[in-house]
């Protein structure tokens, strides 16, 4: 999955359970990877991130609910280790990614109002 390019105007859901740890679209992100790919360094790569920090953000995802979104094995000397999102891993990503749609539906006639005007602006300079 390649990045996309960051739209001119725009909203990014962040969502707060109590504290100060935010599920947000990074790690909404490094969740897909991680289901898509199967491995957390795999996950980081195509994030151009650190294994260190995916593994980082993961912990925190897996403290942040009752149950880990991520589990992990080890591999043996041929390697075969890796990681996947448990079911509850799958609810939050879904939940998160809906989140983010209706939200976007929600704000996107005031976006669009803001765009014009700024598309304006620009036009008169």
């Amino acid at each position: 999955m390649a990045k996309s390019k960051k739209p001119l105007i725009g909203a990014r859901l962040r969502v707060y359970f109590g504290t100060n740890v935010p599920l947000g679209p990074g790690k909404a992100d490094l969740l897909e990877h991680i289901q898509e790919t199967g491995s957390i360094a795999a996950a980081g790569r195509a994030m151009a991130m650190s294994y260190r920090r995916a593994w980082l953000l993961i912990e925190e995802l897996n403290q942040m609910f009752t149950r880990p979104v991520v589990t992990t094995s080890k591999g043996g000397t041929g390697g075969g280790g890796g990681a996947k999102l448990t079911v509850l891993g799958k609810d939050v990503l879904d939940r998160y990614r809906n989140m983010e749609k209706v939200t976007a539906r929600a704000i996107a006639k005031d976006l669009g109002a803001l765009q014009r005007v700024i598309a304006e602006k620009k036009s008169s300079a």
